[in-house]
C-alpha cells in the first residue's frame, strides 16, 4: 500500500504564502525546532500541507539561505559534485552551505549546463562532445602475418618434387638389377641377355 498523506489536503490553502503564514511558520519552527512536518501545520494554526510547510521553510524561511547569483567558486564545485554524483541534487545541495536542491537544479539546467556546451563540453559525460565516452583498449593481441601464397605454393611444389624424386629414385638413376632380371631356365642365353642388357644401359645413358 502507498504511504498515506500526510495531512488532510481537502481543507488546507494552496497557493502563494501570505506573509502572516510565514510569520507563524517562522515562529513556531524557532520555539520548538524543525521536523515533526506532518504535526507542525495544526500545531502552528497553519491550513496547509505538512510538506508545504517544509518545502517553504527550507527553500525560502531558513535563515542561512543564501541570496542572489551563484559564484564562480559554487559554480565549480557544482560542476564538479555532478561529474561525480549525477542529478543528485540534495547530495550536492548538503556540500553547498545555503543552496537548496531545487535551486540548485533549476541553477544547473538554466546555467550551467549552457556553460559546459560552449565549452564543447557534454552536461551528462563531462568529456568532450566530440571524442568517445570512453576509449576501449583491445586487449587482443594482433593476428600473425599472413603468409604469401606464392611463397606457400612454391614450398608445397618443391616438397613435392623432393618426394616424388626420393620415390622414383631420382630421374634416371636406375638399379637395372631389380627393374630385370634373367629367368634360371634361360642359362644358355645368358650370354646373349648380357649382351642386351648391357646395350639397353648404354641406351638409357
Amino acid at each position: 500500500m502507498g504511504r498515506s498523506p500526510c495531512c488532510e489536503k481537502a481543507h488546507t490553502n494552496k497557493g502563494a504564502w501570505s506573509k502572516e503564514e510565514d510569520e507563524r511558520l517562522i515562529s513556531y519552527i524557532r520555539a520548538h525546532g524543525e521536523g515533526g512536518w506532518r504535526s507542525l501545520p495544526k500545531a502552528a494554526g497553519l491550513l496547509r500541507c505538512g510538506k508545504s510547510c517544509r518545502l517553504r521553510w527550507i527553500n525560502y524561511l531558513r535563515p542561512d539561505l543564501k541570496r542572489g547569483n551563484f559564484t564562480k567558486e559554487e559554480d565549480d564545485v557544482i560542476i564538479k559534485l555532478h561529474s561525480l554524483l549525477g542529478n543528485k541534487w540534495s547530495l550536492i545541495a548538503g556540500r553547498l552551505a545555503g543552496r537548496t536542491d531545487n535551486e540548485i537544479k533549476n541553477y544547473w539546467n538554466t546555467h550551467i549546463k549552457r556553460k559546459l556546451l560552449s565549452r564543447g563540453m557534454d552536461p551528462q559525460t563531462h568529456r568532450p562532445i566530440n571524442h568517445p565516452a570512453a576509449a576501449k583498449i583491445d586487449s587482443t593481441p594482433p593476428p600473425p602475418p599472413k603468409e604469401n601464397n606464392s611463397s606457400s605454393a612454391d614450398n608445397t611444389s618443391t616438397t613435392t618434387t623432393t618426394e616424388e624424386e626420393e620415390n622414383c629414385g631420382g630421374g634416371l638413376d636406375l638399379d637395372l638389377d631389380l627393374c630385370i632380371g634373367i629367368p634360371s631356365h634361360a642359362n644358355k642365353y645368358r650370354k646373349k641377355e648380357s649382351f642386351n642388357l648391357k646395350s639397353c644401359y648404354d641406351f638409357l645413358r
